[in-house]
């Protein structure tokens, strides 16, 4: 089933590329063929038709072997590729090309791709599971889980089934459990007969987005995935730099709004300092517009409610936008935060939580971010249960951390921006 939707994923990119150049030959020749108007056009279209094979290829490498989940991240990329490549062609062989059939083709293609990603999210496929596991809270999210259809769930020191399992079934087994000689007998009559077989924890993390905390032991096994990507961790501090700068002339006037709005609507400063910890756990100065009143401020960490009476008036639509976060883009740009990574903590919080919540501690492996993993998938935590659940989003960031993921989550945030998921 996962090669199958990997393929027909493939087979639609190209198809939808195929359309955008025809759209955009209307466009900009009046014919569906740009080479019925100049011969000479092949090479442009050569050109993202190579270029998008090239993206194509690197994404679909890049997602691994896991279950290949319909990433609005992997499809901007894919088109990106293919741009850069045409450009060079376009540089250094000096073919005839046309700007307007380049840029119609990129964004029909764009908006197409992510059309049928969207889809695939609403209309998701499925593998069959049966799992061998006694973790009730792994066996409930896995159930709730879209790509996953889990059949049975089997005691692993009880008996084997009466019948085998259906054709295609995967097999997921806790390697934390101790298996009873007829389960053991059944695990490895599975096997011989070629089932596919996988480590529990492995289908957890793949079909839910989290890691399963449970099965840590002592931290390392997010510090040695962590480690390989070291050069993306570099190269990400100068994206992030690059892209803050990139979008300031748009972000400039409406934090000028902003700020007279708040000005306006109650007293006291526009910009809210706190301290914050980050990576490695030092401590640092976040920066946010004001949206509750001064006299709330009582200098004691707490959550934010959903109908907080401290709020003002701006403050409360300022958080519904999201917009109250935009100062944070100046700790972006001193190094303190990243675009994208686990959002940063109160000291006091962060301090109770490393007593009390394991490996709570590990998040602060990586730069903490404006937007996160955790916060598409779950949103505002205001309890220690809540803290637990957003960690697991978390760990699985930190030891999943790739370009591939930043993008998706940024798309995503854009919709959660839009929708007001998460806010307080």
């Amino acid at each position: 089933m996962a090669r199958r939707f990997l393929t027909v994923t493939v087979i639609f990119d190209l198809a939808a590329l195929a359309v955008a150049q025809v759209i955009a030959s209307l466009s900009t020749f009046r014919t569906p063929l740009p080479w019925l108007y100049r011969s000479d056009t092949w090479t442009m279209v050569g050109a993202l038709f190579g270029g998008a094979l090239v993206g194509i290829y690197v994404t679909r490498r890049s997602a691994g072997n896991g279950v290949p989940r319909p990433s609005y991240g992997r499809a901007v990329t894919a088109v990106a590729l293919s741009l850069g490549l045409t450009a060079v062609v376009i540089l250094f062989g000096r073919p005839y090309w046309s700007r307007n059939y380049v840029v119609v083709t990129a964004l029909t293609w764009l908006g197409l791709t992510l059309a049928y990603r969207w889809l695939q999210h609403r209309r998701p496929w499925t593998e069959a599971m049966v799992l061998v596991t006694g973790e009730k809270v792994l066996i409930e999210h896995l159930r709730t889980a879209p790509h996953a259809n889990v059949l049975e769930v089997l005691d692993p020191a009880g008996s084997m089934p009466e019948r085998p399992l259906p054709p295609g079934t995967t097999l997921a087994v806790d390697l934390r459990a101790v298996l009873s000689d007829e389960m053991a007998r059944f695990v490895s009559s599975c096997n011989l007969a070629g089932y596919p077989m996988r480590a529990l924890v492995s289908a957890y993390e793949e079909h839910t987005g989290r890691l399963a905390i449970v099965h840590l032991r002592e931290g390392w096994e997010l510090s040695v995935p962590l480690s390989g990507r070291a050069p993306y961790v570099r190269v990400k501090r100068a994206i992030d730099t690059g892209l803050v700068l990139l979008t300031a002339p748009l972000v400039l006037p409406i934090c000028l709004v902003v700020a007279l709005a708040i000005k306006a609507d109650s007293r006291g400063p526009v910009i809210f300092r706190q301290s914050r910890i980050g990576l490695e756990g030092r401590p640092f100065c976040l920066h946010k517009f004001r949206s509750m009143r001064v006299e709330a401020s009582d200098g004691e960490a707490r959550f934010a409610g959903v109908r907080d009476d401290r709020l003002t008036r701006v403050g409360r639509v300022l958080r519904r936008a999201h917009f109250d976060e935009l100062p944070q883009l100046w700790n972006v740009l001193i190094g303190d935060l990243a675009l994208v990574g686990p959002r940063p903590e109160q000291g006091p919080f962060v301090e109770r939580f490393a007593e009390s919540i394991p490996f709570y501690t590990h998040r602060h492996l990586v730069r903490p971010g404006i937007t996160g993993w955790a916060q598409v998938n779950f949103g505002y935590a205001d309890s220690e249960a809540d803290t637990i659940e957003k960690l697991s989003y978390d760990l699985y960031y930190v030891k999943h951390l790739s370009p591939w993921l930043d993008l998706d989550i940024l798309g995503r945030s854009v919709w959660a921006v839009l929708s007001g998921f998460g806010s307080r």
